[in-house]
């Protein structure tokens, strides 16, 4: 008479052997303990691709936000504005030009332009509009004063002076406009790091749902397997790694799709200079361009997921061997 006894292998299959009569082996009936091809395995690859491509473009976005009020950052603190409002009594045009002489006349100060009396107008008509006789109103004159790389002119000491030699005179270091955009930038950051976790915790459900589904379809090979003495480790490791798989396809899947789009607005960019969009972009984000930080973080991002997803499979199947008796 032939025993029959649950085998386990090397390869993570669970099989029926024994020794028939004269000792000949009965026949092996092989059957994975995590199949490696479902349904339910595909739908994970396809939410983790989904899940890996909004956290590709959430970091893309991030970085191209944080780069670009950099560069916005860097070239309004380069920048100063000196306004002279006309003075009853007093010639606005010595006022301007005594004013670009005092803002020359400073260490570390690169470019004075003054602006004629037209450039000022027509910096007024985004919001009075074209048309308009303003020959009557007091219209301020501007004067740009550009500072020169690595220089810190005393900005204090020029406003004192502009008070005290040309009335009506004011600068502007734009500090508060610097302020406000590096809030908004780190604002766009925060909201990337938030919708980053978001994703990483909608992966987290959904490779647990994912893990139990797989379970309760091999469970009575689990069963089987936990009653003969096979360790919760044994048992979870084949999860983790077969769920680290599905997480790396779907992961590389969303990534690559990611950095393609990334990549094609990139070459677009280039490839029509000059038009209302292309300034629009270029104007904005400048060469639209995530450079290698941003790619090496993609990249760091399929491995994080697929680490989350391999590492969420094995806590939950540990949690639900702990409830077989």
């Amino acid at each position: 008479m032939s025993t029959i006894d649950p085998v386990m292998d090397d390869g993570g299959q669970v099989g029926r052997g024994g020794a028939g009569i004269a000792g000949e082996p009965l026949p092996r009936f092989d059957s994975p303990i995590v199949p490696k091809t479902t349904l339910a395995g595909r739908a994970l690859v396809a939410v983790v691709a989904i899940m890996t491509f909004l956290a590709t473009l959430t970091t893309g976005a991030a970085m191209l936000i944080r780069a670009a009020a950099s560069d916005w950052q860097s070239d309004v603190a380069r920048e100063i504005t000196i306004q002279v409002r006309p003075v009853a009594g007093r010639d606005i045009e010595a006022d301007v030009a005594r004013a670009a002489a005092l803002a020359r006349g400073f260490r570390g100060i690169a470019d004075v332009r003054p602006f004629s009396r037209e450039e000022s107008k027509r910096l007024l008509e985004p919001w009075l509009g074209t048309g308009l006789a303003l020959d009557d109103l007091p219209v301020p004159r501007i004067i740009v004063v550009r500072i020169a790389a690595d220089a810190a002119p005393d900005l204090a000491q020029l406003r004192q002076a502009l008070a005290d030699q040309v009335p009506g005179a004011s600068l502007d270091d734009h500090r508060g406009f610097v302020e406000r955009m590096r809030s908004m930038a780190n604002a766009a950051v925060a909201g990337g790091l938030i919708v980053l976790m978001l994703v990483l915790i909608a992966t987290v459900l959904s490779v647990a749902f994912a893990t139990r589904g797989a379970m309760a379809t091999n469970r009575q090979v689990i069963e089987v397997l936990h009653f003969i003495g096979a360790k919760n480790s044994f048992i979870a490791g084949h999860f983790q790694r077969r769920f680290l798989m599905l997480g790396l396809q779907g992961g590389i899947v969303g990534g690559a799709a990611g950095m393609a789009l990334f990549a094609l607005i990139e070459l677009g960019n280039r490839w029509f200079p000059g038009t209302a969009g292309g300034d629009q972009f270029g104007a904005l984000f400048g060469s639209f361009s995530i450079g290698l930080p941003g790619y090496v973080a993609v990249v760091a991002q399929i491995v994080l997921i697929a680490v989350v997803t391999a590492a969420t499979s094995r806590y939950t199947v540990n949690r639900m061997l702990e409830t077989i008796q």
